[in-house]
């Protein structure tokens, strides 16, 4: 008898960007004359850099060549974009990857969501609460959440870590020991950070229980202070715990392009099988590689003049950062983040609910951002916005918001 997978019946409600999506077009639909400023989703907005821009065409002409046209891509990615990963990106930081630990893909989401596939389905995942939803729905979809608890916000099998104020937003080891644990550092949503002797308990911690570390590090090229880690093998250890997943989206702008990579070292061996080597299987079997057009454009990032450029994208907006949080502060707000991070973390005034102050900033002020109670019950009472936007847009939604 035909069935569905039933796991997929514990999520809650549709994806939440999915969510705010459906709330701003219906607002925009009653009130078109109404100006929406976002700063929800976390989408980049400035346009790719000129040498980003010349890697593309040169690599379009090159497939109109039959000598140059390229076809599937190798599984791990193509030696260029590999070989420029490791390097820059982990031998410069005095890190021992090699580039044949590096798994080219096409975002840190699909790699995120998608790594859970080669853990048993028994293992016991732990999440920072709150936390980016593709880590709990992605394992909520393979089984290894457990039934939904609507009373506490939360899956019966999830070891949900709360990361508050009284905490200063950084997780503490939990009393169940877990087998996943996931990390995200410049945190998404909190936009808090992480230093180098905090991250290595947490290696040491995973090395003593045999866990492993799934460490999202999209959002490093933001770090700014010096005793915050841009990769978890800077720490000692971790070559045997950690899995990193890196983007291309944040930094250089390629949420339109897809381009990511996870680093898997082959150092990690569960039961006589290395991690490497599953991934490897489950990446040759159900990919086909990032085309080779977006990889010649990732390779062309770590050039010294795609690095200058880089860094212009990345100032641009934590300029915007800045603004938000300072605005926000001064008009009286409790906020957080926005330093090594392109995250704002605000608590709502007036204990109103996550979501009830969206409709208000909708409704009110027309500026969209994304309420903390979607990414876990911690999240209950606070509110993300994000400093993707332009400038001019920021200038003014922060101008709306504290005018209000």
């Amino acid at each position: 008898m035909l069935k569905v997978n039933e796991n997929y019946l514990e999520l809650q409600g549709s994806y939440l960007f999915s969510t705010i999506a459906k709330k701003v077009n219906a607002f925009t639909a009653e009130n078109p004359d109404k100006k929406i400023i976002r700063l929800g989703i976390g989408d980049v907005t400035r346009p790719l850099t000129p040498t980003i821009i010349k890697a593309l065409h040169d690599a379009v002409d090159e497939m109109a060549h039959e000598e140059t046209f390229r076809g599937y891509a190798p599984d791990l990615g193509y030696e260029f974009l590999r070989s420029a990963i490791a390097e820059n990106d982990y031998v410069k930081r005095g890190c021992d990857i090699r580039a044949d630990e590096i798994f080219v893909s096409d975002g840190a989401k699909s790699d995120s969501g998608n790594i859970q596939e080669i853990f048993s389905t028994e293992s016991r995942i732990a999440v920072c609460d709150p936390v980016y939803p593709v880590y709990v729905d992605s394992n909520v979809m393979s089984g290894r959440a457990g039934k939904y608890n609507k009373d506490s916000a939360n899956y019966k099998k999830v070891i949900y870590m709360p990361c508050t104020e009284a905490n200063n937003f950084a997780p503490e080891f939990p009393e169940e020991t877990p087998d996943i644990i996931y990390l995200c550092f410049p945190n998404n949503p909190t936009g808090s950070a992480i230093t180098k002797e905090r991250l290595q308990e947490w290696v040491d911690y995973a090395n003593r229980n045999k866990a492993v570390i799934i460490y999202d590090a999209a959002y490093e090229a933001y770090i700014s202070k010096k005793d915050v880690p841009h990769s978890i093998y800077e720490c000692e250890g971790a070559r045997t715990c950690a899995i990193e997943l890196r983007s291309f989206s944040k930094n250089a702008g390629f949420t339109g392009l897809r381009l990511g990579f996870t680093v898997i070292p082959k150092d990690i061996v569960i039961d006589g099988t290395t991690l490497h080597s599953l991934w490897a299987r489950r990446h040759g079997t159900k990919y086909n590689g990032a085309p080779y057009i977006v990889q010649r454009a990732g390779e062309a990032v770590y050039s010294e003049e795609g690095k200058k450029e880089i860094r212009g994208l990345v100032d641009y907006y934590m300029r915007n950062a800045s603004y938000i949080y300072n605005g926000l502060k001064n008009a009286g707000y409790s906020v957080s983040g926005g330093v090594n991070a392109p995250y704002i973390w605000l608590k709502t005034p007036d204990n109103m609910t996550s979501w009830d102050f969206f409709d208000h900033l909708l409704n009110d002020v027309n500026v969209v951002g994304t309420p903390g109670s979607g990414f876990g019950p911690s999240g209950e009472g606070y509110f993300r916005l994000t400093a993707f936007g332009s400038y001019e847009n920021t200038v003014e939604a922060i101008d709306r918001i504290t005018r209000a």
